[in-house]
C-alpha cells in the first residue's frame, strides 16, 4: 500500500513538473492557440484620410431639382480618333460661378464607353445629393477611352487626359483649377487609369476612388515607388472597394496591403457582390457621397 500511494504521487509529481513518466512525455501546460482571423462581412474602413478639404464657395438658392449632361466630341492633337465626352452640369449650373464648381473626372471599364456612368445612375445620384443639400453642387466629367484595346504602356491616354482634356474643361466651363477641387474615379480598367494618374500626378488630382480596380501589368511592382515619391502634404485620399465575388479580388486585397504598407490613409471596404453593373449601381449614390465629402461648403 505504502508503494502505491508513493507512486501515486510520483505521477502527480510529474504533471505538474512536466517530467517524464515511462515513456510518455507530459506537458506542463497546454499551448497556447491563435484563434482564427475571420473577415468581416459588413464593409468597414481601415485608416481615416487626413487631407484638408476646400472650402466651396456656396451657389445661390437654387430651385432646380436636375442638372443636365452636355455630350461633346473633342478633336485633340494627341490621338488621331476624336473622343467623346460627356459633362455633367448640376442643378441651377452658374458659368459665372465665383471661384469655380469641384470636378470629378470618371472614367469607364473595358468594352464600355463614355455614358457606363450615367447607365449606372451617377447623373441621377448627383441630382438628388445636390438639391436636398447633401452635397455641394459639382461637375462630373466622363470621358471616353478610345483605345481601349492598347496596353497603358503604349497608350498617350495619359496625356490625353492631362494636356487635352483637364485643360478643355477648364477653359469650357466655370470649374475650380485648384488640385483639391479636383477627383479622379474609376471602374475596373478605368480604376487602373484612376490609380496610375493620382499617383504619378499627386500635383493634379487630389481624392482618387478606385471601384474594383484592375491594376495594369507592373503598376503593382511600381507602386510602392509611386507612394515614396509623392512630397509630404499631396498623398490623395483614397477610397478601395470590390466585392467579394470579384475575380479580381486576391489583387485587389493585394493592393490593399501595398497601400497599408506604405501607410498611405485610405478607406477599404470588401462589399457583397462581384465585377458588374449590379455591384456598381448598388454602390453609385455612396461613391458620390464621398467625392463631395472634400468640397465643403461654407454656410452663408
Amino acid at each position: 500500500m505504502f508503494f502505491r500511494i508513493t507512486a501515486g504521487w510520483m505521477v502527480i509529481l510529474g504533471l505538474l513538473a512536466g517530467c517524464t513518466v515511462g515513456n510518455t512525455t507530459i506537458a506542463t501546460a497546454l499551448p497556447s492557440v491563435t484563434p482564427p482571423t475571420f473577415i468581416p462581412t459588413v464593409s468597414m474602413p481601415t485608416l481615416t484620410p487626413t487631407t484638408m478639404h476646400p472650402v466651396v464657395t456656396p451657389a445661390p438658392a437654387c430651385l432646380e431639382a436636375e442638372g443636365r449632361v452636355e455630350r461633346t466630341v473633342l478633336t485633340i492633337p494627341q490621338q488621331p480618333k476624336p473622343m467623346a465626352v460627356r459633362v455633367y452640369l448640376p442643378p441651377c449650373y452658374d458659368p459665372g460661378h465665383a471661384g469655380g464648381y469641384p470636378v470629378l473626372f470618371l472614367f469607364h471599364g473595358q468594352n464600355y464607353t463614355e455614358d457606363q456612368w450615367e447607365k449606372l445612375g451617377v447623373t441621377t445620384a448627383a441630382d438628388e445629393l445636390i438639391s436636398s443639400g447633401a452635397a455641394a453642387p459639382f461637375l462630373m466629367v466622363m470621358p471616353q477611352e478610345v483605345y481601349w484595346r492598347v496596353p497603358p504602356v503604349d497608350s498617350n491616354y495619359e496625356s490625353v487626359v492631362l494636356e487635352a482634356l483637364i485643360p478643355w474643361v477648364e477653359e469650357t466651363y466655370a470649374v475650380c483649377d485648384l488640385r483639391e477641387c479636383r477627383a479622379v474615379g474609376g471602374l475596373s480598367r478605368g480604376a487602373g487609369w484612376a490609380l496610375r494618374l493620382s499617383m504619378l500626378h499627386p500635383d493634379v488630382f487630389s481624392t482618387v476612388g478606385l471601384h474594383s480596380p484592375v491594376v495594369f501589368y507592373g503598376d503593382a511592382t511600381r507602386l510602392p515607388r509611386w507612394l515614396a515619391a509623392i512630397p509630404d502634404g499631396l498623398q490623395p485620399r483614397v477610397w478601395l472597394d470590390y466585392g467579394r465575388s470579384d475575380p479580381e479580388a486576391l489583387a485587389t486585397e493585394a493592393l490593399e496591403k501595398i497601400l497599408a504598407d506604405a501607410r498611405l490613409p485610405h478607406e477599404y471596404y470588401r462589399n457583397v457582390g462581384g465585377h458588374d453593373a449590379k455591384y456598381w449601381s448598388a454602390h453609385v449614390e455612396e461613391y458620390l457621397r464621398w467625392y463631395a465629402q472634400a468640397w465643403k461648403v461654407e454656410p452663408d
